[in-house]
């Protein structure tokens, strides 16, 4: 066994780490079943677009709540763009400056990690 330190967004972890031999193959994974989403289930809608312009960015992980937002739409400093709900909270994603919106990145019901480009404002 090796011990190892790994470091994961700033945060150290100790591990152990077995070493195999030469002759000893790693037992295969075994197939995951391919996952059926139930008929009363709907796909998520695609992407619409992503535009050239100022991204603005998921503050923390979560899941878009609504987008309140079309592309080519005008919006003020202060609109709300996005709903994020995050630790059962929903977090109103306000624009950052006037402008036009010339891409959304992200749908409905999507989960988010922190940085992800929400909308793109020009």
């Amino acid at each position: 066994m090796k011990n190892l330190r790994i470091t994961v967004n700033g945060v150290a972890y100790d591990v152990q780490v077995e070493e195999l031999g030469a002759d000893a193959a790693p037992a295969p994974a075994p197939a995951a079943a391919p996952k059926k989403t139930p008929a009363h289930v709907k796909a998520a809608p695609k992407k619409v677009s992503v535009g050239a312009g100022e991204k603005v960015a998921a503050p923390m992980p979560g899941t878009i709540v609504s987008v309140n937002v079309s592309d080519g739409q005008s919006v003020k400093k202060g609109d709300v763009l996005v709903v994020l709900e995050a630790m059962k909270m929903e977090n109103e994603i306000k624009a950052p400056k006037d402008g036009t919106v010339t891409g959304i990145s992200v749908s409905k019901g999507e989960s988010v990690d922190t940085g992800a480009t929400l909308v793109t404002i020009g």
